[in-house]
């Protein structure tokens, strides 16, 4: 098992310990900033997150960089991401922290753009992310990163810089998703 491979794995672990974290402790116990509801739990999400996050990016360094490129990494990487960032959003949901709509808008443009590239794949074309998926994913981490922080520094400005990052990734997703489905729709439309 090479190294991009062992960070994709702790990515995948690193999603329970998110969860845990969120659900199991007090809100309430080691309150940072009064104004935002910022506490200790929400620092920690954040830094479980965080690490996370940078294992993707390490991952796909790692194996494009020494031809580390594997059948296993294929398969896992994306899952991996879509494990984190899927939990995070449904946390923030459950929580009421990130509007229902808009996670259920990018998850079910997930699930469409996978099976578009599970189709194309069975015809023997690869896809790689295209700009706006790439957009789509910047905006979606910096979006989680507010969520998790209650929006801190910028509740004190009064911006909801969360909620306008959490859009903007719902936006982008969507358009994303579109260009993969017309690019794609042959693929799935073929056998009808």
């Amino acid at each position: 098992m090479n190294m991009p491979n062992r960070l994709t794995i702790i990515r995948i672990l690193l999603v329970p310990v998110v969860v845990a974290v969120y659900l199991c402790m007090d809100p309430t116990i080691g309150v940072i900033d009064e104004a935002s509801g910022l506490a200790l739990r929400d620092v920690i999400a954040f830094v479980i997150f965080a690490v996370a996050s940078i294992t993707d990016f390490f991952d796909g360094m790692l194996a494009r960089k020494n031809n580390w490129i594997t059948s296993f990494g294929k398969f896992a990487d994306p899952i991996a991401d879509k494990m984190l960032v899927n939990t995070v959003l449904i946390l923030m949901v459950y929580f009421h922290q990130a509007n229902v709509i808009a996670v259920l808008l990018m998850i079910a443009r997930d699930l469409i753009v996978d099976g578009l590239r599970m189709s194309a794949a069975n015809s023997g074309e690869v896809v790689s992310a295209g700009i706006f998926g790439k957009l789509k994913t910047v905006l979606q981490m910096f979006a989680l990163v507010f969520l998790l922080l209650k929006d801190w520094p910028f509740v004190y400005m009064g911006i909801c810089m969360d909620q306008i990052l959490l859009w903007a990734a719902t936006v982008a997703s969507l358009y994303s998703g579109w260009i993969y489905f017309n690019q794609l729709k042959k693929y799935v439309l073929e056998t009808m």
